[in-house]
């Protein structure tokens, strides 16, 4: 009697309130600073002949047709995103099951049967010594069967919210594989592009060297150059020519690594990568947003925190446990062990209903436990939460640093070449002069080509920062609007 008043209490208490056990999920708020500490430094930055980039279609903005046509292939075919799409498939399935889950099910089942009695057992021997009897028999039956859990605690509701949690999370994963791919395409190509131009820096290197070598043998047989000279630059052609078979590897390596981007064998686009042409040169960032945008911008933050909002509602599907669950099923039907035309007639028809109740009274124990795991795990979901949103403003810091000091690196190596340009010029009219030898002139080259390698490089390493400040700040995605406790 004391456990159905108890059992009686807790279906009007739950009904009556119609919410969910467990906690309610409410973003968490983190400690991040109003605006970046880069900003400064990103608009000293802006220039007139610099592209505007979107941030939603930031590969655009470096103005080359060929990277925006490899980005949109690797988006297409990509196998790395097509792994993160059937994932996303594979949470959107969970989701409609979490959704079955609280809605009644039914099934229709029919059976038809027939059976030939044996007289030898005691039972055909009983029946075989009635008049008339018949040894065969005939069975129809036709039933619909309905059940349905009641969901008075909220258990199955805090599993949808589990559930579409994780499909946010997938969805999110979705536009984080799509930001890598991008940037990584991004960022071989330009490597691609740096390695050729230092690549044909060295050739020309070597062609100077080479060429000042031959000069420097031909004085040394009149006499008019030291041995120890002509072994120097010997080594220093040597040095030049053992550069380019490391240029040539690296950039073999890049354009193998862009061909499996592109789900391609290695070897299939390198035919259109094989002309050289200039690095992409970094566009503009004209409105980056502050920090607090950043987290809801990220789509690794935005997975993080959809993976807290997960283990939240877990926390209530484990609470639930503590409550007896209550379904109702029920059969309707017709049954005839004689003929098939009977199966639907009046006489035939059956029926049945039950109340079910499934409580696990003595097993409380067990409950705690799952419910401190399900805590921990949300525990564990903050802290990677909040540690996502301090790596992400920590990502936007560095590549904003080094955008703006790569930049600046170039601009000074720029100016260095320009100066060493204008030098050579000037020895090779001191040449002509008779005032300066060739050797000072294939010098002056030297120090060209030198400084020229180097300027590429900062080139190279500037477009890559702008590639890393563009998957930093999230590359404009966006997440569906939904509301917080979603």
């Amino acid at each position: 009697m004391l456990l159905r008043r108890s059992l009686l209490a807790l279906l009007v208490a739950g009904t009556m309130s119609a919410c969910s056990v467990g906690p309610d999920y409410v973003r968490p708020t983190t400690a991040i600073p109003d605006q970046y500490q880069g900003q400064t430094l990103l608009q000293s930055r802006v220039r007139n002949g610099l592209a505007t980039a979107d941030l939603s279609q930031w590969w655009t903005g470096f103005g080359d047709s060929q990277l925006t046509r490899l980005v949109a292939l690797a988006l297409q075919q990509n196998l790395d995103l097509a792994q993160a799409k059937a994932r996303l498939q594979q949470a959107q399935a969970a989701v409609g099951a979490a959704n079955a889950a609280l809605l009644p099910s039914a099934s229709v089942s029919g059976q038809a049967a027939r059976a030939y009695q044996s007289v030898e057992t005691p039972l055909g021997q009983v029946l075989n010594s009635r008049p008339g009897f018949d040894r065969d028999g005939h069975a129809y039956a036709t039933d619909l069967n309905a059940s349905w859990e009641l969901d008075i605690f909220g258990g199955l509701r805090r599993g949808r919210e589990a559930a579409l949690a994780d499909y946010q999370t997938s969805e999110a994963g979705v536009a984080a594989v799509q930001l890598a791919v991008a940037a990584q395409v991004a960022d071989t190509y330009i490597s691609i592009r740096g390695l050729q131009g230092r690549l044909r820096n060295a050739c020309e290197q070597v062609q100077n060297q080479q060429a000042l070598l031959d000069l420097s043998r031909r004085l040394l047989e009149r006499g008019l150059l030291a041995q120890m000279q002509v072994k120097q630059m010997e080594a220093s052609l040597a040095q030049f020519n053992a550069a380019i078979p490391a240029l040539s590897t690296a950039l073999e390596v890049a354009m193998n690594a862009m061909d499996v981007m592109l789900a391609a064998p290695p070897g299939t686009y390198a035919a259109e990568l094989k002309g050289a042409q200039a690095i992409p040169q970094p566009p503009q960032f004209t409105d980056i947003g502050a920090p607090a945008q950043l987290l809801r911008r990220r789509p690794d933050v935005i997975a993080a925190e959809r993976r807290l909002a997960s283990a939240n509602a877990r926390i209530g599907v484990a609470v639930a446990e503590y409550y007896p669950k209550l379904s109702l099923s029920g059969l309707i039907g017709s049954a005839t062990s004689v003929s098939s035309a009977n199966l639907f007639s009046s006489g035939a028809n059956q029926a049945s209903g039950a109340l079910g109740l499934r409580w696990r009274l003595f097993d409380f124990g067990r409950i705690n436990a799952q419910i401190e795991q399900a805590k921990g795990q949300e525990a564990e979901m903050l802290a990677a939460y909040r540690l996502a949103a301090l790596k992400a403003t920590e990502d936007v810091e560095n590549a904003l640093s080094a955008l703006t000091r790569r930049e600046q690196q170039a601009a000074f190596l720029s100016q260095g070449v320009q100066s060493l340009s204008q030098a050579r010029a000037s020895t090779f009219a001191a040449y002509r002069r008779g005032t300066a030898s060739m050797i000072d002139v294939l010098q002056a080259d030297e120090n060209v080509l030198r400084s020229t390698d180097a300027q590429i490089q900062a080139r190279a390493e500037a477009a890559r920062a702008a590639v890393l400040t563009f998957k930093a700040l999230g590359g404009g995605w966006q997440p569906p609007s939904r509301s917080e406790g979603a």
